[in-house]
């Protein structure tokens, strides 16, 4: 275990890393907007290697992964427990291209909401629900269409370890309505790069990608009780590990 002191200096330092890249990158990235989107992808997804990357070597934290094998074939709709900023970056490792369902302010953050523009994200305003809904459908079922997977966190915004949040079913009718299934997935990342708090703690993430639940024939609350179950019981054993 590292000491305290080492902990401190180690997320200082990566905080730094992130603060010196995300601008550099994102103006950068602004060069890739005559490109392809495949091109803008692979340059602006670059940067969440670089946090990574940096998390490990300078805080320690490490992660695995399993069930990588339960992906389907084609794009789906992913959902996943969100606890932390790591899942946010570390979901374009097992996921590409992928596209995120996220909150409109976000994309007014200087630098960094440039390139998640330049990314094509599903924006919405959460204050208005009833278009909000309509955004994650249409844009949702065009992005895969498009062969992008749909990353949905349904609890809507991070929720730190042994808390649950509220399963919204926007995914899971996003599913419904393109035939796709939804691939859930779970870690305790939380635990390690937590939601507040600039300390880091040394470890590794574990992360679970569970089978693809089918869609087909069912209503959207009963796919998002079924991927909730699953989801919490998985969070629950990876935190008392």
């Amino acid at each position: 275990m590292r000491p305290i002191w080492l902990q401190w200096l180690g997320s200082i330092a990566h905080l730094g890393v992130m603060l010196i890249t995300a601008p550099v990158w994102a103006v950068l990235g602004l060069l890739t907007a005559p490109l392809s989107y495949p091109a803008r992808y692979r340059f602006l997804t670059a940067w969440a290697d670089v946090v990574i990357e940096s998390l490990r070597w300078l805080c320690g934290v490490d992660y695995c992964v399993r069930g990588l094998e339960n992906r389907p074939g084609e794009a789906a709709v992913v959902m996943a427990k969100h606890q932390s900023a790591w899942e946010t970056l570390a979901l374009v490792r097992w996921f590409s291209p992928q596209t995120w369902v996220l909150k409109r302010s976000l994309m007014w953050i200087p630098f960094f909401g440039w390139g998640l523009k330049l990314l094509e994200p599903i924006a919405i305003d959460r204050k208005a629900h009833g278009t909000a809904r309509q955004q994650v459908l249409q844009q949702g079922q065009s992005r895969l269409e498009q062969g992008r997977w749909v990353v949905v966190f349904p609890e809507g915004t991070r929720i730190p370890p042994g808390q649950k949040g509220r399963y919204r079913s926007g995914g899971a009718e996003l599913a419904l309505r393109t035939g796709r299934p939804v691939v859930p997935v779970a870690h305790n990342a939380g635990s390690f790069w937590p939601r507040r708090g600039l300390r880091k703690r040394p470890g590794r993430i574990q992360v679970e990608i569970g089978p693809p639940i089918a869609t087909a024939g069912r209503t959207p609350e009963e796919i998002t009780q079924e991927v909730e179950t699953w989801i919490e019981s998985r969070v629950a054993a990876l935190e008392q590990r």
